[in-house]
């Protein structure tokens, strides 16, 4: 695979920094019903004002239909070509112009759709003011409800909590339970929603011909996963989705991770393999009758905990996580 880098400016935007992935691997193609719903943006770069109120912003180019924003609030995969943009992920609220601005100046189309991702909804920015720009804006019904202010009581229709309005965001207009196509800007999309590991509204990304692959949290790409209790998350779920794609993820796959740096099938299998080892060594220190603090103690995440534990769960919080998956059976 290579990568390069170079400077670009966009009038009245910003200089930026664009990194190029290019990968040489083999290319399929499937035909798939489309389905409209979704924002996006589309195109490379990196950018930092003087400005402290505005955010670093980095656009890593795939391919030139094929972008990565990488956000406050995360990464956001995008498709631009002469269809429009299709935009998935978790976007920040103040992302959306740059964006926006980015994805004008590579297509004359105006359809723009956006596809919002589980997240933590204490801090979810829900469709990132996409709505009032025109845009179709999709979410998981899962994740709308967790989102939601009023989910218990089904005779109303959803309303965000209070922030949302002070933020000048809405909640997604446009519901989905199991599968989202799009054929658009030459390739075919589909967006399957999975077994719940970080949550129950997590979501499989797969651009068959450009050959990327997008998880949401079930791959963080800044550290240990997070199985979110509170939204129906567990282990067994986020196990059998990385392992559902390693048949067909390889090194010539893209793969997005929700925070970071875009990697392949081999970042992605390495993710998976350190969760089934710390999860096995737990396995045999419950069979020992070791309780939560002892297994702690022992550091069993030691050894990986350069390489994933910066990120927003800590060494102990995962040890923790598992504990409890392994004790329920979940």
């Amino acid at each position: 695979m290579d990568w390069g880098e170079r400077d670009i400016h966009v009038p009245g935007i910003c200089n930026l920094r664009v990194m190029n992935v290019n990968s040489t691997g083999s290319r399929v193609c499937l035909v798939i019903s489309a389905i409209a719903c979704i924002v996006l943006p589309r195109f490379n770069l990196a950018a930092q004002d003087a400005n402290p109120a505005q955010q670093r912003f980095k656009v890593t180019e795939i391919t030139p239909n094929v972008l990565v924003f990488a956000t406050r609030t995360g990464n956001v995969l995008a498709s631009v070509g002469k269809d429009g943009a299709l935009l998935i992920g978790t976007p920040s609220e103040e992302s959306t112009e740059q964006i926006s601005n980015m994805v004008a100046s590579r297509t004359q189309s105006a359809f723009r759709y956006v596809v919002i991702w589980p997240e933590d909804p204490a801090h979810s920015e829900a469709d990132a003011g996409w709505q009032r720009r025109g845009a179709f804006v999709a979410i998981h019904e899962n994740a709308l409800g967790h989102m939601s202010a009023n989910s218990a009581n089904m005779m109303e229709l959803p309303k965000g909590p209070q922030r949302f309005a002070e933020l000048g965001v809405e909640l997604p207009r446009v519901i989905f339970s199991e599968v989202l196509a799009f054929n658009m800007n030459g390739d075919a999309i589909h967006v399957v929603h999975q077994k719940p590991g970080y949550s129950d509204a997590d979501a499989l990304v797969h651009f068959h011909v450009n050959k990327v692959v997008y998880l949401g949290e079930d791959f963080p790409g800044d550290g240990y996963p997070l199985i979110d209790e509170t939204q129906h998350g567990t282990l067994t779920g986020l196990l059998a989705t990385l392992e559902a794609v390693e048949p067909w993820v390889d090194a010539s796959m893209h793969v997005v991770p929700a925070r970071g740096e875009v990697t392949n099938g081999a970042g992605l299998q390495a993710f998976h393999d350190m969760i089934v080892t710390v999860r096995d060594r737990i396995k045999g220190l419950v069979k020992q009758g070791q309780k939560e603090e002892q297994v702690i103690a022992r550091h069993p995440t030691a050894e990986f905990d350069a390489r994933w534990g910066l990120g927003r769960v800590t060494p102990d919080a995962f040890v923790k996580e598992v504990f409890a998956a392994v004790a329920q059976k979940k």
